[in-house]
């Protein structure tokens, strides 16, 4: 069995990582979503309101595609979470090209602590390419319209979570 994993801290999950998703899902059998906890962060959500949110979307993606995804919280080495969930292959998804940089280094990294793990890059669908959950929530904070960036359910959590503040 081909497991994958796709890493991220998904604060909001966007339309952009669904679409990464569900691609990601035809290159594997079982497609393991890693829930970064990283408090450095502060993400808007919790680590328990994130997991609700990707559960919810994932199971809208097996339902329109099928396959197997699992949503798995992490708080350890990226590298290490892999080796826990089985997963032979890191899924990453790029937009521009100082993701690449990035993403460069932490290859080089990741395959010194453990070269048996690959990493697939995916560049974002370029309807896509400008999402990011950085900007869709200052987006939201500004009551603006973020409604071309993210689901319907996770519109209508920011707006709540705005409310709130």
């Amino acid at each position: 069995m081909r497991v994958g994993l796709y890493p991220g801290t998904f604060d909001p999950v966007t339309l952009g990582h669904i679409d990464i998703i569900e691609r990601g899902l035809s290159l594997v059998d079982r497609l393991v979503i890693g829930v970064a906890i990283n408090r450095d962060k502060g993400p808007l959500f919790s680590l328990e309101e994130r997991v609700e949110m990707l559960e919810e979307e994932c199971a809208a993606i097996t339902a329109r595609c099928g396959g197997e995804i699992i949503v798995h919280p992490f708080e350890n080495l990226l590298i290490d979470c892999a080796k826990d969930v089985g997963a032979t292959v890191i899924l990453r998804g790029l937009r521009a090209v100082a993701d690449f940089e990035y993403e460069f280094q932490m290859v080089g990294m990741n395959r010194a602590l453990n070269n048996k793990i690959e990493t697939v890059f995916m560049m974002a669908d370029a309807r896509r390419q400008a999402i990011a959950s950085k900007l869709v929530k200052e987006i939201a904070r500004l009551d603006g319209d973020i409604s071309h960036f993210v689901t319907q359910s996770v519109h209508t959590r920011m707006k709540a979570k705005y409310a709130q503040s």
